[in-house]
């Protein structure tokens, strides 16, 4: 249509170029469109139009200008987009300026479309040469943003870049990890494809499969992508797929039945209503164009008379196509005419749907657009009244420069570009739901807006339908999410979301879903069963609670009992022979030596604390030194006794009773100086070992110094060994007299006892170190009691009349 600025239109409105043989013999065929007609495509450009002719009844945008427009149809091919550019660009003019100057009267003042980024990339890199602003409704590669290469490009549609975040963050947001990637082998497929795989991986998204095909391919190609799918083990599918591809590839699926799939969408094809017919993709979801409405188009769209259908070639093909008839002359002899009766407001295809104006406001906006560049170049404000003169001669660098300036409002609708053409990127989260009647329908259920902050942009306020009418969220995971008290393992050769869920090692914990890792406990904490959180270890000693303290608790009284009713008895029968024969002072020291020997092991048990560590070791040390040197006193008086008997010998002159106490208190303050000595240089203290067992803390005396520990026992020894021998000397004398031979089996089981007791003690783990310490205390002391203590209290009770002096006289004369 002719006006006085020219408006030029590209849209894809069949899906094919006719493909020509060319044998370089003749001239070659005209380039001309084949195959079905995309009847939403038609939809766009009479949107054109509509817009076109809205603008011209306006009285307050451009008054009393024209506007006029040509619209071409592309094909969706490069190569007839790149014709038309150079059409639009060139026009029909026959006549050749030849001045210095071109005034470009053949030129479009600007252009509409294309509808795909490819066919848009060819045409901005011509149109842009000559300044021509290109405003696209639909070509949404974000490649195109690059002013460097695309200077006069502009698009009323969101960047690709946003719809790839956004689908990213849809993904992530309901837990898949896991998904399988188709796009369209062309600019729009492979950007649109690489941003949304950049932002996948930020996101921790693994690709089983990204696979590419166009609709040109070969069959062969668009099987495999085909097979490819049904293959997977992704439930997830998103396609960054143009509409025309898409539709083959559904049909593709739909011939043989695959495992169900989850699709994920972009804006070309999730929102086209002819791909609402593949059912078996009900429960897809993806990113719209906002719904719009534009009042009056429906009623422009159904306002087809015969007149106008035969004056389009483009009107008429639908026209014939819709109502499966020929019109006019066209029709061949088998072929039915139409005659008249034909309802379009009966039909039920795209070109009749306006209830989801989406891509067709992007159509409407743009031309928009451009009628307010061109107000804005040849019309003045003057009292709110616009004047504007269509003689104006304007060059398409003005229409450029007032594009980048265009700031209003359509319908409700803001239109405005930022420094690399593009709008505000807001979309519309749209899900295939089943209606009440079976069909299945485009249902919004959120939005998305890139220009809120960073956490803000993505919003559900419906719920969703998901594959095979599910209410749950599909699960698509190479691996199940490990749980707390395991890590992740990474499978060999495959992507980081394929792993194995190893158990966290011994000591190590992982409290959160998906740990990469493991992370050690304190060192007095350890892990519970299901190494998911750090328990105190349970702290361990010998107390008095548990069985094996309160035996040898038991024991320890008990021999304490036993060392007083002894020395009870003794004292009762301290008259008697046998009491006095045995010099009853050092037995009465002896039991209560023995005494404080029993009583000391109790010291071993229950917690250890900073005095009880230092008096176990030393009470223990003293008691047992004062012990052996009774009992060594007591076999230094037999020998001395008898050798006292032998004519001349003046021997117990120097072994009295002031010699004996001052024997036993020299060799016991030898002992106490070693324990001082200990004890103010490196005393025993309360110490936690946490070396013996991981799991658990044993609480146990540390020695301080290795050397007074073993300085203390070893005296004992010492002592020990020299009073076995003296014993062993004495064990032939007259039994009624002396003790020899009941010490030497006392000190034998004494030596026996602390001899074992070393090795027993450096290998016994935690607690039962002071088991064993308490063992040999209580093994030694009783074999003490009952080797020589035991006989004569037997006598005294049991046998009164072995008691008497007439009685070992005789023993001993015999």
């Amino acid at each position: 249509m002719d006006g006085d600025y020219i408006i030029g239109g590209v849209f894809s409105i069949h899906y094919y170029m006719h493909t020509v043989k060319h044998n370089y013999t003749s001239m070659p065929e005209p380039l001309r469109c084949t195959g079905s007609m995309d009847s939403r495509e038609l939809r766009f450009s009479r949107a054109m139009v509509f817009a076109i002719e809205e603008i011209n009844n306006s009285t307050k945008l451009l008054p009393g200008i024209r506007l006029g427009y040509q619209i071409h149809d592309s094909c969706a091919s490069v190569a007839v987009a790149v014709h038309v550019a150079f059409q639009l660009s060139n026009g029909l003019d026959p006549v050749f300026y030849t001045g210095d100057k071109c005034l470009q009267s053949g030129m479009v003042v600007a252009i509409v479309g294309e509808s795909g980024s490819t066919p848009s990339i060819s045409m901005s890199r011509i149109v842009g040469s000559f300044n021509i602003p290109q405003v696209s409704h639909f070509a949404t590669c974000a490649c195109l943003s690059d002013k460097q290469q695309y200077p006069s490009f502009f698009r009323t549609i969101p960047s690709d870049q946003f719809q790839a975040d956004a689908l990213a963050k849809l993904v992530k947001h309901f837990g898949w990890t896991w998904i399988g990637a188709v796009r369209s082998d062309s600019d729009y497929g492979n950007n649109g494809m690489a941003s949304f795989l950049h932002a996948a991986r930020k996101e921790g998204i693994c690709v089983e499969y990204s696979e590419s095909f166009y609709r040109t391919h070969p069959h062969s190609r668009i099987q495999r992508v085909a097979d490819v799918i049904r293959r997977s083990t992704a439930m997830v599918v998103v396609a960054f797929v143009a509409s025309g591809d898409m539709r083959i590839l559904l049909e593709e699926l739909s011939r043989q039945p695959s495992p169900p799939r989850q699709w994920i969408g972009s804006e070309s094809w999730v929102t086209d209503p002819d791909m609402l017919r593949f059912s078996f993709c009900a429960g897809a979801i993806g990113f719209g164009i906002q719904q719009s409405v534009i009042p009056g188009l429906r009623d422009f769209l159904l306002d087809l008379s015969p007149t106008k259908v035969a004056a389009s070639p483009i009107l008429t093909e639908f026209w014939e196509d819709a109502f499966k008839c020929r019109l006019g002359k066209s029709a061949s002899t088998d072929e039915s005419v139409c005659d008249g009766t034909e309802d379009i407001q009966k039909l039920r295809i795209a070109y009749t749907d306006t209830s989801q104006l989406r891509i067709t406001n992007m159509v409407y906006k743009a031309v928009y657009a451009i009628a307010h560049a061109i107000h804005n170049a040849v019309c003045q404000e003057t009292y709110s009244t616009s004047h504007c003169d269509k003689f104006t001669r304007i060059e398409s660098t003005q229409i450029l420069t007032q594009l980048k300036k265009v700031n209003f409002s359509q319908n409700g609708y803001h239109v405005s570009f930022d420094a690399n053409g593009d709008p505000v990127a807001t979309y519309e989260l749209v899900n295939w739901q089943k209606s009440k009647s079976g069909r299945i329908e485009v249902v919004t259920v959120g939005h998305y807006d890139a220009s809120l902050p960073v956490g803000q942009e993505f919003h559900i306020n419906r719920n969703l339908t998901w594959v095979e009418d599910s209410t749950q969220v599909p699960v698509s995971v190479c691996s199940d999410s490990c749980p707390p008290g395991t890590r992740k393992v990474l499978q060999k050769g495959k992507p980081i979301c394929c792993y194995d869920c190893i158990p966290c090692p011994e000591g190590e914990i992982s409290n959160a879903t998906d740990s990469p890792g493991c992370l050690g406990c304190p060192k007095e904490f350890w892990p519970n069963a299901e190494r998911n959180t750090c328990l105190p270890k349970p702290v361990e000693f010998l107390s008095f609670d548990e069985v094996l303290g309160i035996i040898l608790a038991a024991f320890s009284v008990g021999g304490a009992c036993l060392a007083i009713i002894t020395a009870a008895v003794f004292f009762r029968h301290r008259t008697s022979p046998i009491v006095r024969a045995n010099n009853s002072e050092l037995s009465f020291l002896l039991l209560f030596s023995l005494t404080l020997c029993f009583l000391c092991s109790l010291t071993f048990i229950g917690a250890p604390s900073e005095w009880s560590c230092m008096l176990r070791h030393t009470a223990f040390g003293i008691t047992f030194v004062l012990c052996i040197s009774c009992v060594l006193g007591k076999t230094i008086v037999v020998l001395m006794a008898f050798r006292a008997t032998l004519p001349g010998s003046n021997v117990m002159k120097w072994f009295g009773p002031p010699q004996q106490r001052m024997t036993v208190v020299s060799f016991t303050f030898i002992q106490v100086l070693i324990c001082i000595i200990w004890l103010v240089l490196s005393p025993p203290f309360p110490m936690k070992n946490l070396t013996i067992y991981k799991e658990r803390i044993i609480l146990e005396c540390a020695l301080g110094s290795a050397i007074g520990f073993w300085a203390v026992l070893g005296y004992i020894g010492l002592l020990a060994v020299f009073c076995f021998v003296l014993a062993v000397l004495a064990r032939k004398l007259p039994d009624n007299f002396n003790e020899a031979k009941l010490i030497t089996f006392s000190m034998l089981i004494f030596c026996a006892v602390w001899i074992t007791f070393i090795p027993a003690y450096v290998s016994s783990p935690g607690k039962f170190t002071v088991a064993v310490e308490i063992f040999a205390i209580l093994a030694s002391s009783f074999g003490l009691i009952l080797c020589i203590f035991a006989p004569k209290c037997f006598i005294i009770l049991f046998k009164p009349e072995k008691n008497t002096k007439k009685y070992l006289m005789n023993k001993h004369q015999s």
